[in-house]
């Protein structure tokens, strides 16, 4: 089962539960056998599960604030990978934003 609700999507959604409930918003099953593939392979939900799961988990609080920690322990459950966010998190406020 943990195979077949692996991470999908830009926000790499994962677990049943996660599935069942971004099905409901989208209205389909995506329990069905063959639907959890959808989040990878229909781009509206891929991207579409970005938004759910950043607003579902208010995670706009968080990046107004620039706390990268609060926002990586809330997607991740931990601090995997903090370093590499950091940093382009740093390169992206480089090109986008008048000052990093």
């Amino acid at each position: 089962d943990g195979v077949r609700f692996k991470g999908r999507g830009l926000i790499q959604l994962t677990g049943r539960s996660n599935y069942e409930a971004y099905g409901r918003h989208i209205g389909v099953d995506l329990l069905k056998k063959g639907n959890e593939e959808l989040v990878a392979k229909v781009p509206r939900y891929a991207v579409g599960v970005a938004f759910w799961f950043w607003q579902k988990r208010n995670l706009n609080r968080y990046a107004d604030a620039d706390d990268i920690h609060a926002i990586t322990r809330r997607v991740n459950g931990g601090f995997n990978g903090l370093e590499e966010r950091i940093y382009y998190l740093q390169r992206a406020k480089f090109f986008l934003c008048d000052s990093p």
